[in-house]
């Protein structure tokens, strides 16, 4: 039996046709015992009951496709589709239809799976916004608390709560900052001002900025050797400061005591030049590399909340980096170290 599942419109009127054509040239041949009347009859039966079909089926095929297409774009047709779905949509076949539906389901079907990635992550950033915001905030109504209490009647006490309370008020005020500065670069608010300068002495500046940071661990930092040579590139020179700040501040962090903080950039061609900041310290998993340019996202929540910061700062260089229409990228094995490097554009005459 000839099988009729994936048949085409144009198949099943062939088929259709072949059935109606064969038993009436028979006839005619059987009445007029003339095959070259029964040829011909063959011959139109076998086209005319073929267009005829064909016609029939993409007629009243396509008016119910029509509404299937209206039903995908969900909106009120406008001028430019009622004439795609008059002129351009009878013209495919019921195979190209269907291809073109299968393709909207798919891509329905990654929307939804993006909604679902995006729903997920949106759930996971408030629970962490939360955190972030309610342990500073309890730490300050606890030390308040205590202090009305009666805590402040003894002097040295009340230094020593009030001091907390303004560590953490700092730490919520840096996180405010944090905020403001990732929605300001997400909507496009923050303006670039670029301008050519030397990226080993901005390297220098902020290394002497953080001098006193890093030697509480008494880490090292330095320019890798063969790479002091100047190198100009065009960038808001302010931002990647701020990028810079955040990657040697992590890398002191999460750096050995006694280690070292390395400082590379490279001419990868005439346009662009790569910066890459390495440490010695504790590394990170590989599973977690994809994430870390996300916000809030830590590798190790407990301990990486005992070390500080907002948990913002790798998202907020990712951010500056892609305004300047550039990539930023982590190499890391643990117990051995991580390097983060970034590309600006190089000089611009």
């Amino acid at each position: 039996m000839l099988p009729t599942k994936n048949l085409s419109p144009r198949q099943i009127s062939a088929f259709t046709a072949i059935i109606l054509s064969i038993p009436i040239a028979t006839g005619v041949f059987f009445f007029t015992s003339k095959w070259q009347f029964a040829l011909i009859a063959l011959i139109v039966v076998l086209l005319g009951s073929y267009m005829l079909v064909l016609f029939t089926l993409e007629k009243f095929i396509y008016r119910k496709i029509k509404i299937i297409y209206k039903l995908i774009h969900q909106t009120k047709a406008t001028k430019r589709e009622e004439m795609y779905f008059k002129y351009i949509l009878p013209q495919k076949s019921i195979d190209e239809v269907a291809e073109d539906v299968e393709k909207w389901g798919e891509r329905q079907n990654e929307e939804i799976a993006l909604l679902k990635q995006n729903e997920a992550y949106r759930k996971e950033f408030l629970q962490n916004l939360a955190h972030e915001f309610k342990t500073p905030i309890f730490a300050i109504q606890g030390y308040v608390d205590t202090l009305l209490n009666g805590a402040m009647e003894d002097t040295e006490v009340s230094k020593k709560f009030l001091e907390n309370a303004a560590r953490n008020v700092e730490r919520l005020v840096n996180l405010m900052n944090d905020l403001d500065e990732i929605s300001k670069l997400e909507r496009g608010e923050q303006l670039l001002y670029k301008q050519n300068f030397i990226i080993q002495d901005l390297i220098k500046e902020v290394f002497e900025s953080l001098s006193i940071k890093v030697s509480e661990k008494q880490i090292q930092p330095f320019i890798k050797k063969g790479c002091e040579s100047p190198i100009t590139v065009f960038a808001d020179k302010e931002k990647i400061r701020m990028v810079l700040i955040n990657l040697i501040e992590n890398a002191n962090k999460y750096g050995r005591t006694n280690g070292s903080i390395m400082a590379s950039f490279y001419k990868t061609d005439d346009d662009h030049v790569l910066v890459e900041i390495s440490d010695d310290g504790i590394g990170i998993d590989e599973e977690h590399l994809p994430r870390i340019f996300e916000r809030f996202y830590r590798t190790d929540a407990a301990r990486s909340r005992d070390k500080g910061g907002t948990g913002l700062g790798l998202a907020i260089c990712k951010h500056i980096i892609e305004a300047h229409n550039q990539r930023i990228h982590v190499r890391s094995t643990p117990d051995v170290g991580t390097t983060i490097g970034f590309t600006l554009e190089a000089k611009r005459d």
